[in-house]
């Protein structure tokens, strides 16, 4: 009989948030945008996770952290397959997908090394675009030039 144990099991966080459903290629860039590198906050991170939707995943709990629009901003550009789930005293309060925001601003740089912003202290401004391939773009509210997801910079 075999009574190897199977699972790995991780202590649920009392208050936090956890991201759920990070492509596991994704998820330390998750870590790294969010600076949870540098947070004092108990942290648990796994990454090439089995996922029967996505095969791999990557997930990170965080106690005592809920997360600003700015930082969901974030998550959604680079994860857009993500799940929030916040907990309160051990009871999940709210729970759902990240959304691409209708604008991004002051978080991501301009690919365009002539853009004002680059060149004088003016805050970013992009506006989230989808192709018609369903491609996620952010376009320069300055500028006017249109960068691919790859090749957002996060400031």
């Amino acid at each position: 009989m075999d009574n190897k144990r199977k699972e790995l099991k991780v202590s649920a966080i009392r208050n936090g948030t956890v991201i759920d459903h990070i492509p596991a290629s994704k998820s330390f860039q998750v870590m790294n945008i969010l600076n949870l590198g540098k947070s004092t906050n108990q942290i648990y991170f796994g990454t090439g996770l089995h996922s029967e939707k996505f095969g791999k995943k990557g997930i990170i709990k965080i106690s005592d952290k809920y997360f600003a629009d700015e930082e969901i901003s974030k998550i959604a550009l680079v994860a857009p397959s993500a799940t929030l789930i916040e907990i309160k005293d051990y009871e999940v309060t709210k729970k759902g997908k990240v959304h691409f925001p209708e604008t991004v601003d002051k978080i991501v740089k301009c690919f365009n090394p002539k853009c004002v912003t680059n060149i004088q202290e003016v805050p970013t401004k992009f506006t989230v675009v989808t192709d018609h391939k369903g491609e996620i773009k952010l376009a320069c509210h300055y500028c006017e030039k249109t960068m691919l997801k790859e090749n957002i910079d996060f400031l």
